[in-house]
């Protein structure tokens, strides 16, 4: 089985992406409702909730972990690879990356994330690791979740606060941009169009389901040890109407939320 979790319902992106690529493989997602959002905690805190998190999903069966979380993986990733040494941990940002690198073409990248995210700085570190010459601009840009899980998709309200979230990465002249949260792929459409057609839009959900597919394909054995078939389960530690409706949003079509402690074993 391969276990998602997120500090929400954004993370429903990526479970999407990973259904498409990855057909019949049996997963199970946990959106961490009842302390979202995760980016506005301190990192000692961000990182606690990875670990409970993780040891939730591995306690269901999961052999694979996709941290679907941008805030949880700039800061605890390496907390959770500590802990777990035997557990093939997957994390939304270096897949991004990697993207961003090979697409640019002036070598220079913007990055959209929340605080918690863009304070880390971990798209600055991991792309000057990589190539020094490369100029990354990071803004965090904490209206768009909320703005996403009112549904406010399509209103003036939402194009207008994506113009001024882009509008000082794009006078650094950026070509390349990375979706640095879950919740922004839903905006795609409106971040393309106010970014403008030349800049290239790096997708995160899209980028890490490869990154999951590839290593399966690799390592057939556990490939074949995965359970198959059968719907993904979602679950939740909290569980309202509203995450019902936002749910849809995400996974595009209608989805049964199940509170985590009143799932079957």
């Amino acid at each position: 089985m391969i276990g998602v979790f997120d500090s929400g319902i954004g993370g429903l992106t990526v479970l999407r992406e990973l259904v498409r690529r990855l057909p019949g493989y049996r997963m199970v997602y946990f959106g961490d409702t009842a302390r979202t959002p995760y980016g506005t905690k301190s990192p000692e805190t961000i990182i606690r909730y990875a670990i409970e998190d993780t040891e939730y999903l591995l306690k269901r069966g999961a052999r694979v972990i996709v941290v679907a979380c941008h805030s949880a993986s700039s800061v605890a990733t390496e907390a959770l690879k500590e802990r777990f040494p035997d557990i093939p941990i997957f994390e939304v940002v270096t897949p991004s990356v990697s993207k961003a690198l090979r697409v640019t073409r002036k070598k220079v990248i913007g990055v959209i994330g929340t605080r918690a995210t863009i304070g880390s700085g971990i798209y600055q570190r991991l792309i000057k690791d990589r190539d020094p010459e490369v100029k990354v601009y990071g803004n965090a840009c904490p209206l768009l979740v909320p703005l996403v899980e009112e549904g406010w998709l399509k209103k003036p309200e939402t194009r207008m606060i994506v113009k001024k979230c882009l509008l000082p990465l794009k006078m650094r002249g950026m070509d390349t941009l990375i979706l640095g949260c879950t919740h922004y792929p839903v905006l795609k459409k409106v971040i393309q169009a106010k970014a403008g057609k030349r800049v290239t839009l790096v997708d995160p959900a899209e980028e890490l389901a490869e990154e999951v597919k590839v290593y399966l394909d690799n390592y057939p054995e556990l490939s074949r040890e995965l359970e198959k078939d059968g719907e993904p389960l979602i679950l939740v530690s909290d569980l309202t109407p509203a995450f019902s409706r936002i749910a849809r949003i995400f996974l595009g079509r209608k989805v049964n939320l199940v509170k985590a402690e009143d799932a079957p074993s």
